[in-house]
């Protein structure tokens, strides 16, 4: 078996799944959450088999601990007996402009990654983290780094440029370089494939909408636009950051509120978006429940959020000159039939419509829920980045290594 281990870690959590990728078949997958706190959650399934636990975890390193345990040393364990994976496979949020393509660790890999953390200040130190505990629990185990921010250099520099003095991006980074790259490669290219289109000549705008959300401008199967900025803070509204806002309002909550630039930091990341407007939750399900029983607040908070994303929508119809394809992927664009439905409202002019009934049947698989012959499909998508970093764990570990001019 070629087995792949994919890791994907967070300031408090880490999440990994095992796979064999002679089939591509999830092994074993599982979470651990909370870490550093005074109870940890952890879960696996393997097969059919889910098992769940709470201990204290205090750092990403006993997280891998109880990681390897469990893929290693329980019962039906698929690493047992010393099988080791041929590869593990790394998210890492922010690669800057050093990373264009996924790339095998080694210490200069880890030290520009370093470099980038005043780039991802919440994201990339926790990456590190989790790098630096799987390569002491797998020595012996090439690892390999695939970024967020890679899908999206080849965007122009009209897209990613910002009308700021230049020295500011040649002197200090400051660009846009977008996020949830994987999960908008992931979707471009199996939107071709239900399409029965080869991937150059198709123009695409895929809809992220989790707990973060972005869109992107896809053309041949390259990104030349994407909604999220220098931060994952730009772009449309999410579960709790704003999106795009106007900057003087950093001036202004300075200013008149006398904010520092920490608590500035903390209510757009933390306590806007989904969660700031509805007032009920950052979880989309609760603040559709109320909207349905008739609260105001509730319904506005849906009421911005789909129009920002159809804004977005129409942007890049004209950024692309028209499109191929939408598509929705991510927990909300998967799972909510209503905010898709709300967000190709009044499309139709553009080539946008929804079949009603497709919409709503569609359930946790790939489908089309535009009606027959549309110029536009509309596409639904789940996601599956992990399956994507695996297959670029095992291209990294399988190419022939350069030569000494290459």
């Amino acid at each position: 078996m070629s087995l792949v281990l994919v890791v994907n870690c967070g300031s408090s959590s880490v999440k990994y799944r095992l796979y064999d990728m002679a089939d591509e078949r999830p092994l074993a997958g599982g979470l651990v959450e909370r870490i550093g706190e005074e109870i940890s959650y952890a879960s696996q399934r393997t097969g059919e088999r889910e098992t769940g636990w709470r201990e204290r975890v205090p750092t990403h390193d006993h997280a891998f601990e109880i990681l390897a345990h469990h893929l290693m040393e329980t019962e039906n364990a698929p690493l047992a007996g010393g099988t080791k994976p041929a590869a593990v496979g790394h998210r890492v949020v922010h690669g800057g402009e050093a990373f264009v393509e996924p790339s095998l660790i080694d210490d200069e890999v880890i030290r520009a990654i370093r470099d980038c953390i005043p780039l991802a200040p919440l994201h990339n130190p926790a990456n590190l983290a989790g790098i630096e505990a799987a390569r002491r629990h797998f020595p012996d185990t090439p690892h390999v780094a695939v970024f967020d921010t890679a899908f999206h250099h080849s965007m122009p520099p009209r897209a990613y440029l910002y009308a700021t003095p230049y020295d500011l991006y040649r002197e200090h980074g400051v660009r846009r370089y977008g996020f949830h790259g994987t999960s908008h490669r992931y979707a471009s290219a199996r939107a071709a494939q239900m399409l029965g289109r080869d991937p150059a000549g198709l123009r695409l705008i895929t809809c992220h909408l989790g707990n973060g959300c972005s869109l992107a401008a896809v053309a041949g199967g390259k990104s030349i636009d994407t909604s999220m900025g220098m931060t994952p803070l730009e772009g449309v509204p999410m579960g709790t950051r704003s999106g795009d806002l106007d900057p003087g309002l950093f001036i202004h909550l300075r200013r008149q509120l006398g904010m520092t630039i920490e608590e500035v930091d903390e209510l757009l990341n933390k306590r806007s978006g989904l969660l700031g407007l509805s007032g009920i939750s950052n979880d989309l399900r609760p603040i559709e429940r109320a909207a349905a029983a008739g609260a105001e607040r509730a319904e506005i908070c849906l009421e911005v959020f789909t129009y920002r994303v159809k804004k977005y929508i129409g942007a890049y119809l004209a950024a692309l000159g028209g499109a191929d394809a939408v598509i929705f992927t991510g927990g909300m664009g998967e799972h909510s039939p209503d905010i898709r439905a709300r967000i190709c409202a009044g499309l139709a002019g553009l080539g946008v419509e929804l079949d009603e009934s497709r919409n709503q049947a569609c359930a946790d698989q790939p489908a089309i829920i535009s009606p027959p012959g549309r110029a536009v499909a509309v596409l639904v998508i789940p996601s599956n980045e992990e399956l994507l970093i695996a297959r670029d764990a095992l291209q990294v570990i399988s190419a022939p290594p350069r030569d000494a001019d290459g």
